[in-house]
This record gives structure tokens, C-alpha cells and sequence, in this order.
């Protein structure tokens, strides 16, 4: 069996004080904040679906950050936090240096909340990517599975994919109005499953796609991310099928409040 060789690279972890540059509504479930700043400098994100933490203003309006340290981020005594949030850099631009990312806009949480409100010369921070998965570029193809909170990376993936390489995608959406343009030299196939009033946490299209999808000739890494309980029943499923684990990322990008 070929070995393909995944990677994860380490960075150093810094904060960046940076100001929205632009608020833009893709789709009603989702928002688009440009950023930027001289702090950008130096960023880098090395894989689609690296994280990074963004610092939002505190009850105050104030960005109150930690100072990092070797035991971990502290804040000083007595400071109210600004609360965090792990989300995808959709895409970096060095040359205009800005910093694209995503916001799905549900319920009443602190991001989606400023994102939903967020206008130019807002300001937030940004912590890291500490880390980035690479995925071997020698797969003879790339199943990708993923609910709305995975589009930015989806989006990203499909960006860099290089020419002619295959890929597989399966998207779940609340609605049809979710659906985004999403460009790609390589040579992919989209598939939209829209929700129509499903639960999100549920059980649903993404497994039936999963189980139901057109075979691939050739070695296929398979990416998951939805929400948490369920990208560990897809794995869980690829492997007792016989995937090799390596050939498998399966991350909860969220879980649901039983």
C-alpha cells in the first residue's frame, strides 16, 4: 500500500491586534469579514482547514488579550476576557494584506453575534494557526464532506486544489439559498444537500452521501467536518469498511448541546 505523506507543521504562536476592512453578506446563513492591519505581517496559513482564535471586544467593547506564556495564555487579575472563537482563515491575501474569514450566522453566540454587526474599522485579534495539518497532494482523489460551518474551508480547498486533480464534495446546508460559488482549477464535483428544516445535529444527508457515493478508482482521502458526534460515526464508519486511518480527518467543528 503507498505511503502518503501528511504532515503537521508547528508555528509560533502570535496575537495580532488587527480592523475590519469589509463586511460583506454571501448568503443568509453566512458572512464574510475582510481583515487587516500592520500587525498581519508575518501571518501564515499553511493548510485549508487551519484554525485560528479570534479575540472579540469584551461586555465593555475593549480587547482585552492574554500575554502568552510557557504554561499557557493568562490574563491579568481582575481583567474581563474578550471571549474567543476558533475559526477557518478563508483566504490570505499578502500582497493587499488582509485576512478573509467566514462567519455562519446562527443562534445568539459572541462571533456570529459580531459578525453580524461588524462594520470597517471594528477592531478584533488574531491568535495563531498554532499548527497545520498538509495533506499529501499524491492522492489519486479527495472526498470531502462537511456542513456549513465547513465551507470556508471547503471553499479554501477547493481554491488551492492544483489542476486536474479530483475531488469529491458533499456540502449540507440549511437551504438552497446556502449555496455559494465556489472556483477550482481541479476537476470537481459539488454536491449541495440542502437541510430544509432537518436538525443540524441529526443524523442526515451527510451520511447517506457517504455511504451512497460513486466509488473512486485509486487512493481517496476522505475529509469530514460537521458537527462533532456525527464526523465520528463517518470515521468510524470509513475505517470499518477498511480506509486506512491516515487516509481519514474527521473533526467536530461544533457540538450540539444534548
Amino acid at each position: 500500500m503507498p505511503h502518503h505523506d501528511n504532515r503537521t507543521l508547528r508555528h509560533a504562536t502570535v496575537l495580532r491586534r488587527l480592523e475590519v476592512r469589509e463586511s460583506v453578506a454571501l448568503t443568509p446563513h453566512m458572512r464574510r469579514i475582510v481583515l487587516g492591519g500592520a500587525e498581519l505581517e508575518g501571518f501564515h496559513s499553511a493548510s485549508p482547514d487551519d484554525h485560528v482564535k479570534l479575540f472579540l471586544p469584551n461586555a465593555e467593547g475593549e480587547l482585552v488579550l492574554p500575554t502568552l506564556t510557557p504554561e499557557g495564555p493568562r490574563f491579568a487579575e481582575g481583567a474581563l476576557p474578550s471571549p474567543a472563537r476558533d475559526y477557518t482563515p478563508r483566504r490570505h491575501d499578502p500582497a493587499a494584506g488582509t485576512l478573509t474569514v467566514d462567519f455562519v450566522l446562527h443562534g445568539d453566540g459572541p462571533a456570529a453575534a459580531w459578525a453580524e454587526r461588524a462594520r470597517p474599522g471594528d477592531a478584533i485579534a488574531v491568535g495563531g494557526p498554532r499548527a497545520s495539518f498538509v495533506v499529501a497532494d499524491d492522492f489519486d482523489a479527495y472526498r470531502i464532506l462537511g456542513d456549513e460551518t465547513a465551507l470556508p474551508a471547503i471553499g479554501r480547498w477547493l481554491e488551492e486544489l492544483p489542476p486536474g486533480r479530483r475531488a469529491q464534495v458533499f456540502v449540507e446546508i440549511p437551504g438552497d439559498a446556502d449555496r455559494q460559488d465556489l472556483a477550482s482549477r481541479g476537476d470537481v464535483a459539488i454536491t449541495w444537500l440542502p437541510r430544509d428544516g432537518a436538525p443540524a445535529h441529526a443524523e442526515g444527508r451527510l451520511e447517506q452521501a457517504l455511504r451512497t457515493a460513486a466509488p473512486i478508482a485509486g487512493d481517496v482521502f476522505h475529509w469530514i467536518a460537521c458537527e462533532s458526534r456525527r464526523a465520528r460515526a463517518m470515521r468510524k464508519a470509513l475505517e470499518e469498511a477498511g480506509v486506512p486511518g491516515d487516509w481519514i480527518r474527521a473533526t467536530g467543528y461544533w457540538k450540539h448541546a444534548a
